[in-house]
């Protein structure tokens, strides 16, 4: 019998009772596995009471009780590393080996969350004037709501709720409908490590539920990760109803190869990030910009790494790459592969026929490779958002900055070159909020923040790190007077000497 995941509200289990339901397949096999309740408004509304209810207590808990919690969560998190990994692959596809890396990288933020005393101390200016002090201090923002994709469907959340409710909110997870299940694990995980009913909420759903969070009075922030048109609709909605949002869009991430570039090291970063998690990653190089006369030789490296590449289910260790989420998901992505000759492109590698014995019915398809790839076609104008890595020509390193500068994203970055004043260049001229130098994929350690610019990020604080933590929080300055003891009123001697 095909199981349903339900709704986590209030530290339990609730059964959906709007009445709809979403499949959830297996991309291996293309099954149905599972369905998803899918939350109505009166739903939403449940979690965002149970949230409020529990942050008149949370949000002033003390500093030791929140960290000892979170503490005991990140000892869940790790034994339970292969669980929520076998979760994502089931339903998302992607091989273990990558399941597990997301679920590193998460674990990054609840450890970032674990140190939170020291992000959250205030400052103090002491006589600033005549027996006048100021201090300020950061407080938490009451109930705050994350809208995440499916392509990381626990590594995001965790970049969200670990922090926000070490900083002292309480938090309602509206993950994505296509791969539910983490979610839930992650959110059991919390109550088992302490966490308070409903401190931590997930409700499932689909455009209901994200209109429900965006429209609703009790929430006071929101942060979402997702496709830019969606990210701009998330930001003008709920800037409209007065929260605050960080909201994280689409990408086109570039990589600029110089003639001076280890072109073996620049194929390997290219293959990797292009086609690692089968291209369903914001942070994919899905563009190469080869400057000079290294183009054939780079793209035949590509190619040659590319073609050795083991397409099977995530589940199977041989496997390099897995399926797509969906097979609507798959064809629109074939189409970019299957037009672009049209537009002049030259397919190098056209993976649109690929299948996996066994498992014909899966969401597959193969690497493509496209060369000579102009600025005015679809494959490079769109986030594909799959397997497909586009080659650009260019003649100088200006040309290649200029062409990177004109996109309307500006996610990630990177340059392959052993030439360090190049670099340096590159880093202060180029128009991203993250640059790698010889490294293909620039998504910082926790303690940094991670963010785009332009078409990339709505909103002005970038996601976990410095930011996240202000993002979760708001400032509050106090100016003191007190006066001196010793001008106490007459008759009241606190023992302090009238000499003044």
């Amino acid at each position: 019998m095909t199981k349903t995941v339900n709704h986590w509200i209030g530290g339990r289990t609730v059964e959906g009772t709007s009445g709809q339901f979403g499949p959830v397949t297996d991309p291996a096999t293309g099954a149905v596995t599972t369905r998803v309740a899918l939350a109505s408004a009166a739903e939403v509304d449940a979690a965002v009471a149970a949230a409020k209810t529990a942050y008149a207590t949370w949000g002033t808990s003390s500093l030791a009780q929140r960290t000892a919690v979170l503490f005991r969560y990140r000892a869940l998190l790790d034994a339970h590393r292969d669980d929520i990994a076998a979760l994502i692959t089931a339903e998302h596809g992607k091989v273990h080996s990558d399941a597990l890396g997301e679920v590193a990288r998460g674990l990054e933020i609840v450890e970032l969350a674990c140190g939170i005393t020291t992000q959250l101390k205030g400052e103090l200016s002491t006589q600033v004037s005549n027996r006048v002090d100021v201090s300020s201090i950061r407080q938490s923002l009451g109930v705050v709501a994350g809208i995440t994709p499916f392509n990381f469907p626990a590594m995001v959340p965790m970049w969200m709720f670990p922090l926000a409710i070490a900083c002292g909110n309480t938090f309602v997870l509206k993950p994505s409908e296509k791969d539910p299940s983490a979610a839930n694990l992650l959110a059991e995980l919390a109550t088992e490590a302490g966490l308070p009913e409903g401190v931590l909420n997930v409700v499932h759903g689909d455009k209901v539920a994200v209109d429900a969070l965006l429209a609703h009075p009790d929430v006071a922030a929101v942060s979402f990760v997702g496709s830019t048109p969606i990210a701009r609709y998330i930001h003008a909605t709920a800037s409209a109803n007065g929260k605050r949002v960080q909201a994280l869009g689409g990408a086109k991430n570039h990589m600029l190869v110089l003639p001076d570039a280890d072109l073996d090291a620049a194929a390997d970063a290219a293959v990797s990030a292009a086609y690692g998690s089968a291209g369903e990653r914001c942070m994919a190089i899905s563009a190469v910009v080869a400057v000079g006369a290294i183009g054939d030789e780079l793209v035949a490296k590509i190619r040659e790494r590319a073609e050795k590449i083991t397409i099977g289910p995530g589940n199977d260790p041989a496997s390099e790459m897995g399926p797509l989420i969906t097979a609507a998901h798959r064809d629109k992505v074939a189409s970019y592969v299957t037009g672009a000759d049209a537009q002049g492109a030259e397919v190098v590698l056209d993976g649109t026929g690929h299948t996996v014995e066994g498992f014909e019915d899966g969401h597959w398809i193969g690497l493509s490779l496209l060369d000579k790839v102009s600025t005015d076609s679809d494959a490079y104008k769109d986030e594909i958002f799959g397997p497909v890595l586009c080659v650009l020509r260019v003649d100088t390193y200006e040309e290649g900055v200029a062409l990177m500068n004109a996109s309307p994203f500006g996610n990630g970055t990177a340059i392959f070159t052993r030439d360090g004043g190049a670099a340096r260049r590159f880093q202060l001229e180029i128009q991203a909020g993250m640059v790698g130098v010889n490294v293909p994929i620039p998504v910082p350690v926790g303690y940094h923040s991670f963010g785009g610019w332009k078409d990339s990020l709505f909103g002005d604080h970038h996601i976990y790190g410095n930011d996240g933590v202000h993002f979760y929080t708001r400032g509050k300055v106090t100016t003191t007077r007190w006066p001196d003891p010793a001008d106490a009123p007459a008759g009241v001697d606190l023992g302090f000497p009238r000499n003044h």
